[in-house]
């Protein structure tokens, strides 16, 4: 039996990980996990962080579970941080998963227009977000390393303060909204 991948698109908002996960997700016969789609049918226009943190750890245990089942699978909600890359990645290596880290980036001008299409034409998918926003939220990620995108990097120790990644997996993503 082949071994299953975890492919972790990572970027922020209008970059176009949700093309490329749909295309993984065609292409490998994946499991498509997208966090948008769900918080927007649970939550509407809201984007409450709390609850975003539970359906991201949520679609998480999904897609390790698929994974232990032999599932090719995406998770397509931006993985801003390296600690949550790496905290996955060895997730994924503890159950002999492969793991492709897809970086999506475009130049800042091109992600403000792909930004306001997509609310413009599928408003029930997206949320607005100001120029300070996505200023914001860039300040907020770590683009990854080479060694990340290659494979190459080691996963490393947990963040100090957590004796396991899965420890750190289940502070990050917390099983209920606090």
């Amino acid at each position: 039996m082949p071994r299953p991948t975890l492919f972790l698109t990572v970027g922020l908002p209008g970059m176009g990980k949700t093309t490329a996960a749909r295309r993984i997700e065609e292409d490998h016969d994946a499991l498509r996990l997208t966090k948008d789609e769900w918080m927007k049918a649970l939550h509407g226009d809201d984007n409450p962080e709390s609850a975003s943190d539970v359906i991201e750890g949520r679609l998480i245990e999904i897609g390790l579970r698929a994974l232990e089942l032999g599932v090719d699978v995406v998770l397509d909600f931006g993985l801003w941080s390296r600690d949550e890359r790496r905290a996955l990645r060895r997730a994924a290596a503890d159950l002999g998963a492969a793991v492709d880290v897809v970086y999506c980036d475009v130049e800042p001008a091109e992600q403000r227009r792909r930004i306001d299409r997509r609310l413009a034409e599928v408003p029930h998918h997206t949320w607005p977000m100001s120029d300070e926003e996505l200023a914001g939220y860039a300040a907020k990620f770590d683009v990854p390393t080479a060694g990340e995108l290659d494979g190459s990097e080691p996963v490393g120790d947990p963040p100090v303060g957590f004796a396991t990644w899965q420890e750190w997996i289940s502070d990050r993503w917390p099983p209920a909204v606090r």
